[in-house]
């Protein structure tokens, strides 16, 4: 089995949102890094752990920290 992030940022859909996973359970679709950050913490992640740009905890799919949309 292939190493894959813990969390998981897919590409921007039509709307600018992008659906977010965390160990492979979908968690919701986020529209900025504040969402992004709400779910990462009601997935457990204390604030100290959660670094956006670190390439081991977070994968970025269609650009990394791209809010597109409304």
């Amino acid at each position: 089995m292939a190493w894959q992030s813990p969390i998981v940022v897919h590409p921007p859909a039509a709307d600018g949102g992008r659906r977010v996973t965390v160990r492979g359970q979908d968690v919701g679709v986020a529209r900025s890094d504040r969402d992004l950050m709400e779910f990462l913490r009601r997935a457990g992640l204390g604030e100290a752990d959660m670094a956006l740009d670190d390439p081991h905890l977070v994968e970025w799919r269609g650009g990394a920290h791209v809010w597109t949309g409304p």
